[in-house]
């Protein structure tokens, strides 16, 4: 019960991580871009978040956008350590209108282990498949649906000092394969 519990709350703050990237800047070539109205000449803003590198680095206290001790009100994975990572295909998708294509992942590494921490590790690799999931040329057999268009191909991770491998994808790299 506490790993279906656990796998269901990740899955929920990932979804919500995921969306807090909509504040990412809205011209793909401008050189000094703007995020959350403060310049970004290409590093981390305060947050964690660097669009120019597609990527997230820092505790995960800053995803949401408000460095209050808590995410989304919830004090529990704050500490934790999270590196987000991005491909441009997910990047143009999501960001600039562009169709969504194969080559579109997200890759998400949680660790709990930092002072306060939650104390559990993730791993997560999503790349999107289209709405026809199971049925689409693009989905991969190990894997599981998730947000309608997208297959989870890769969730693992320990909580409790027991592993869990919730998604194991063959292939389990990004792109066409």
């Amino acid at each position: 019960m506490k790993k279906l519990f656990v796998l269901t709350f990740c899955v929920v703050i990932l979804g919500l991580i995921i969306t807090s990237c909509e504040k990412q800047p809205t011209s793909p070539s401008s050189s000094v871009q703007t995020v959350a109205g403060s310049p970004a000449k290409g590093g981390f803003d305060e947050f964690g978040y660097n669009y120019q590198a597609r990527v997230f680095v820092g505790a995960a206290d800053g995803v949401d956008r408000k460095l209050d001790g808590k995410l989304w009100g919830d004090p529990t994975y704050a500490n934790d350590h999270l590196v987000m990572k991005w491909s441009k295909a997910w990047d143009d998708a999501r960001f600039y209108g562009a169709p969504w294509t194969p080559d579109a992942w997200t890759d998400n590494e949680w660790n709990g282990q930092a002072p306060g921490g939650s104390g559990e590790v993730w791993h997560y690799k999503i790349v999107w498949v289209g709405s026809q999931l199971q049925n689409s040329p693009y989905w991969r057999d190990g894997g599981y649906a998730i947000w309608g268009q997208f297959e989870v191909i890769m969730s693992q991770g320990t909580v409790a000092n027991q592993h869990f491998g919730d998604a194991h994808a063959t292939p389990n790299g990004y792109g066409l394969f």
